[in-house]
């Protein structure tokens, strides 16, 4: 979930005095940070920020709910106390395994509410200096920067000539990034130890895992030397700040002028978009991702040249597309048919037998979902997908009204597509496309 909660005034006009001292001197080192983090506005608005992103319990158990009623004020004021104290120490990250799409699982850390607090209040006071020192090609969890204007870019630079492409992709980036060289990136500008040694925690904080018996078990630790875990606030952060010295570098030695290439990174997944100059790119990337204690996942590694076929990058495809009225081939970028096979299951479980929920309960679910997945997917060519998933939809309402309501036929005269959506209210997403030529700017 993307938190939307406006930053109060003075933690804004700390954050805007941070960055522009770190844009203004790109050497200068900070040493008093610490006492920010327990500022009682900064911890309370952290908490609001945690708070919006919900989120599971960590391995102690504790909800919101359970202290917003037991009492939001105290149990922050506790966390301050042991932050000026240094007392303050992390508790175990509960391990959870996530399917993924493509099969497999991969595991996401869920640190207590107690830990993402005091994670965010550092984030809220550390972002800004690093924000200033990150790459302008680099756009994931970023403020102001969205995958949306990455998949631009890379559709802008497909249409300027950079059609070899390197489709890149990073073997467990979260799990091999060594902490060593992690923690000499952060003090590069950061020699508060206080704020150091909370990095440091959370970098060797003990992990829970369940195993099929339900028993519980604690791996990592003071001894593990590598990894951040996916799930905790401040990876993203730690995160994007050693992608960096891939994309720093990458500058420094004017590999885009030698490649006459460019790169788009979105945390650990980019591409390298080249006029010719593919396989030289792929093969520095790999040279340099070994040199910081990386590597390229060979198998999911590939080069494409663009006006020939096809490949995917945040959910999209891009590559040659077809008018359907003239035949024109054009460089376009749609949803690509693995976003729209992630989304039907989604709707269908919506739209579940047993399903015993008021009509307008499961119609503002539907709404919910497609709006929200027409809101990112709403770039390029979007009519194709569009009209698949309201294929979808319409069968699968129309199936689950007819059950519901015991017609005995297929419900195609009942529940027409007119009516479907129609008076009964389901959002058609050909009905918010915008009505432009698919190869035309945003």
């Amino acid at each position: 979930m993307v938190m939307n909660l406006e930053t109060p005034e003075p933690i804004r006009s700390l954050q805007k005095k941070l960055y522009l001292k770190a844009k203004a001197e790109p050497d200068f080192r900070f040493y008093l940070l610490y006492d920010k983090v327990w500022r009682e506005d900064i911890l309370e608005h952290a908490y609001m920020v945690a708070r919006a992103n919900a989120g599971a319990a960590g391995v102690d158990g504790v909800t919101f709910p359970e202290i917003d009623v037991a009492g939001r004020k105290e149990w922050l004021s506790g966390i301050g106390k042991e932050l000026r104290d240094r007392s303050y120490r992390p508790d175990a990250v509960r391990r959870v395994m996530i399917p993924k799409p493509n099969g497999g699982e991969r595991p996401l850390g869920i640190p207590t509410i107690r830990d993402r607090v005091v994670q965010t209040a550092v984030k809220l006071v550390i972002e800004p200096i690093f924000e200033a020192d990150l790459e302008p090609n680099a756009y994931g969890y970023r403020p102001r920067r969205s995958a949306g204007d990455a998949v631009e870019a890379v559709h802008d630079l497909l249409r300027r000539g950079y059609t070899d492409v390197v489709d890149a992709d990073l073997s467990k980036y979260f799990d091999t990034i060594p902490h060593d060289q992690l923690m000499r990136s952060v003090a590069r500008r950061i020699v508060d130890k206080d704020i150091l040694k909370l990095i440091k925690m959370w970098l060797k904080a003990p992990v829970e895992e369940t195993d099929k018996d339900g028993r519980k078990r604690l791996t990592g630790g003071k001894r593990n030397k590598q990894g951040t875990p996916q799930g905790g606030v401040i990876s993203p952060l730690l995160a994007n700040l050693y992608m960096n010295r891939f994309l720093k570098h990458w500058r420094l030695t004017e590999q885009g002028h030698k490649l006459k290439a460019q790169v788009i990174a979105y945390a650990d997944d980019f591409v390298i978009l080249s006029r010719g100059h593919a396989a030289e790119a792929k093969a520095w990337a790999g040279a340099v991702m070994a040199c910081l204690g990386l590597s390229l996942n060979e198998a999911k590694t590939s080069l494409r040249n663009a006006w020939e076929e096809r490949f995917d990058f945040l959910g999209y495809s891009f590559g040659p597309h077809y008018s359907p009225r003239t035949g024109r081939r054009y460089l376009g970028a749609s949803p690509s048919k693995k976003s729209v096979a992630r989304l039907k299951p989604r709707l269908s479980a919506i739209l579940r037998r047993g399903n015993n929920e008021p009509w307008a309960d499961v119609c503002s679910k539907l709404n919910r979902l497609l709006k929200g997945w027409s809101g990112y997917f709403d770039y390029g060519t979007c009519t194709p997908a569009y009209c698949a998933i309201d294929h979808h939809v319409a069968t699968r309402v129309r199936r689950f009204l007819v059950k519901r309501h015991r017609v005995s036929s297929h419900g195609t005269r009942w529940f027409s597509d007119t009516t479907i959506f129609g008076e009964l209210g389901v959002v058609r997403l050909r009905q918010l496309a915008v009505r432009r030529p698919p190869w035309a700017l945003r």
